[in-house]
Order: C-alpha cells, then structure tokens, then sequence
C-alpha cells in the first residue's frame, strides 16, 4: 500500500478515536488502581493499600493532615473520611459515600481477572467497577479537580470512605455515632445506590434512593432430653421448627407505603407490563384493601416494597444419626419497612411460634431510620443536573430491599440520597455476580453528574 494511503488510514483511525478529558483520565486511573487492589475477605479486608492510593492523589492536589483522617474502625478495618473546607461556610456541610471493600471475586468463576480492570469492547471489567469502587473513584476525582480549579464552596464537602459495608458495616455505625463529629453535615449524597435505567441504550429514569429496609435476624431453637431413635415420641425439635417455620410462611405482614414508595408505585404503574397492572393500580392509589393484593406475593419486589418480610435462611438440627435430636435452630432474616417499629415485627414472630414451644432472640442489635424526606430543595437540584446531561428523564425514588452504609447514617437523623447516576440496563446486574462491568460511557457521564451537582448544591 501506498505510503500516503498508510497515512491518511492512521490519521482517519485517530480522528475516529473519542478524546478522554483529563478528568475522566483521572478518574479512570484511580478506578484501575482501586480495582487492582483486592480488598475482599481473600485480600485480608486490608483497605490500607487502597487508601494509600487515594491518599497520594488527594496530598498531589493541595489536601493536607488537616483534610484526610485515617479512621481505624472497631475491626481493625481502616476508613477514611476527606473535608473539603470552605473558606466561609453558610450551610451544614454535604457528606459523599462510597465503600471500597467489594465482595469475593473467584478466578475461576470469571472471564477474567477479577482484580485486574481491563477495558473491553466499551466496559471496564473487575470486581468493584460497580459496587462501588466507582463511587469511590468518582468522588475522589471530582475532589481533586475543584482542588486544583481553586474551587471555593459556600459549605464543606465531606467524602466517607468505608472498608466494611459488604460485611458489618461498623465503620459507617462508628462514624455515624462516636465519630459523628467527622461526618456530620445536612444530608448525604451516596454513591452505592440509585443509578440510571437505560432501555434500548437510553437513559430514562433516573433513580434515587430515598429509602432502605431494615436489617434483623432472630435465632429460634428448639430444646428437649433427646432419646434413642428407636423410640420416636410424637415430637421433637425438628419437628417443632419445621411447623413454627411452615406457620411463619403463610404468615404476610400488613402492607404499608411510605411516600418513596408511594411515588415508586405511581410511577411504574403508568409504564408496567398488563399482567402487572392488577396490583400496580391499588398501590399506586393507596388502596391497600383491593382484593386483588392478594396475588401480590407472586410478585416477589413489589410485595418487598409494600410490606416486611422474614423468610427462614438457616437450619440446623439433631447430633447424630440414630439419636432423637436435642436441639434445632433456624434463623430468620427480616427485612422491615423504615416506617415499621421492630418491636412489632418481633411481637409478630413471638406469637407464630408460641404454640411450637421455642425460644425466639434477635441476633444483632439494628439501625432503623426514617425514609429521606422528598424535600424539593435537595430532589430539585438531584432532577435539575439530571436533566442537563439527559434531557427528558425522569426522576424516580426508590426504596432499597437490601441495604447499605447509608442506614447507619439515617438512624442517627442523617437523611441520604443514593445518586449514583450509573447507567445500565436492569436486566445485566453484574454487582457481586460474574464479570461485574459498568460501561466506559455511563462511568464518565457519572463523573459528570457528581461535579456538576456537588458545584449546584456548593454555590458553583
């Protein structure tokens, strides 16, 4: 081929080729290096490294001892916990959230390397990209931009970092309490929940979320003298869970909504499928007595969202083959609505087993907080700069079935908004699965989204 032919191919390829800004460079070297580090149960929970990571790239742009504390947690984990000051504060500061522990990524149940991040085909791929090392990226990025722009918000920008919200979650109980001084501020802004839906590659509906289930688990056990197999006796312990726990399966809690999931119901009820619709029209009208409820079990997110739920997730029982057992447990992990006190699920749960002669404990203390409120001064700006990069998209607020470090800040009257504005397509959820990957275009959008609403709700 002619030489000039080479050169014209070449320069056409690296036209061809989308520019990275400096800030998303930035923000995707700091992704690699966080993804690169293992900090699930097989690196040892060891964040130090990672923080040592972001700790270099904060010190680089201007942060000193006064901005970056190391928090080292009640389990040995270490946290870190980043101000940026304002040189004339005139509100309460905003508190950004990300974890940078991820959950188990095994070599050969992936593709690839899960501790290695590699760009393929338009995706990052590691463990972490999505829950949450991004986050985490993104926060730390967008800080040492306005740094080194010479930014000066009209209150303090606080970024937590925590090292156990994939397992106890004590470094965000610890902060939210007796480090509270740390990370207190107005309200909270995390990045471990909420995103975009894209449907058929487009951006349109832009999640938040405004509230969370409440985490508690109870023990029940069964006790008796045991005996030789050879004599069964009418019951045993065995016997006794397994009825109190079929009891406890045909029990449903009352439904009760809560203005994000009111607003959730309203919302998917204009868009649902019609075999949906039967029960997606009386919650969304708050007609909890609708006859049609009743299948609403079948529909196992929507009945999540609606009511508590305890379902049985351990057993165990006996201490030999030939041997009438002498104990049995179960456990059983509830999941409570934040308006719902938990005393009344706990007093539910008594009188189910009561006829079965069990002993019932809650296992762990919980943190119950309120639902965030849906105030328009912190939904409006949430909306404004979501609205710009996507225009015609719609708000939505979420309720989380699950759980994250933002429930510890909610019980202590500590309101948080999951905007992690990652795009991606409800069907492909990657986080704590296989080959988790988050496109190379929604992670920059994202990194946009987070400094052009941070600079919006900092006088910027």
């Amino acid at each position: 081929m002619h030489l000039r032919a080479v050169m014209t191919i070449l320069i056409l390829l690296a036209l061809a080729v989308t520019p990275v800004r400096a800030d998303e460079a930035l923000a995707q070297q700091i992704l690699k290096e966080l993804i690169d580090v293992n900090t699930a149960p097989s690196g040892g929970n060891d964040m130090s490294e990672a923080i040592a990571l972001l700790d270099g790239h904060l010190r680089a742009a201007g942060f000193d001892d006064d901005d970056i504390t190391i928090v080292d947690g009640p389990d040995g984990i270490q946290h870190m916990v980043v101000r940026f000051s304002s040189p004339r504060p005139q509100h309460e500061p905003i508190l950004m959230m990300a974890h940078l522990d991820v959950v188990e990524g095994l070599r050969e149940d992936w593709s690839f390397e899960p501790y290695n991040m590699i760009e393929r085909d338009g995706y990052f791929y590691g463990r972490g990209t999505v829950d949450n090392k991004a986050g985490a990226a993104i926060i730390v990025a967008n800080l040492v931009r306005m740094k080194r722009e010479g930014y000066r918000p009209n209150r303090d920008l606080i970024a937590m970092l925590t090292g156990d919200e994939e397992t106890t979650g004590a470094g965000a109980n610890w902060l939210a309490t007796e480090g509270r001084e740390l990370i207190d501020a107005e309200y909270a802004l995390n990045s471990d929940g909420g995103g975009v839906i894209l449907e058929d590659g487009e951006e349109t509906v832009f999640v938040v979320q405004t509230a969370e289930k409440v985490y508690v688990s109870y023990r029940l056990q069964a006790v008796d003298p045991g005996g030789h197999s050879s004599r069964p006796r009418p019951d045993n312990p065995i016997y006794r869970i397994a009825r109190a726990l079929a009891a406890l399966q045909q029990h449903a809690f009352p439904l009760d909504l809560n203005e994000t999931t009111q607003q959730f119901f309203a919302h998917r009820a204009m868009e649902a499928p019609a075999e949906e619709l039967a029960v997606l029209e009386p919650l969304a009208a708050g007609d909890l007595d609708d006859a049609a409820l009743a299948s609403l079990p079948e529909f196992p997110y929507y009945n999540a969202l609606a009511r508590a739920t305890c379902v049985a997730t351990q057993l165990d029982g006996g201490h030999a083959e030939n041997a009438l057992p002498q104990s049995a447990t179960a456990v059983v992990n509830c999941r409570v609505l934040p308006q719902m006190p938990i005393e009344e699920v706990e007093r539910t749960l008594a009188n189910i087993v009561a006829p079965f002669d069990l002993e019932l404990e809650q296992i762990a203390p919980t943190n119950a907080g309120p639902p965030s409120p849906l105030s328009e001064t912190i939904v409006e700006p949430i909306r404004d700069v979501a609205t710009e990069l996507w225009p015609g998209i719609d708000l939505v607020p979420q309720m989380s079935t699950g759980a994250t470090d933002g429930l510890f800040l909610r019980a202590v009257g500590i309101p948080v908004y999951g905007v992690s504005a990652l795009a991606a397509d409800p069907a492909e959820n990657r986080a704590h699965g296989k080959d988790e990957r988050v496109r190379v275009e929604s992670f920059n959008n994202a990194l946009t989204y987070w400094y052009r609403l941070t600079r919006h709700l900092t006088g910027g």
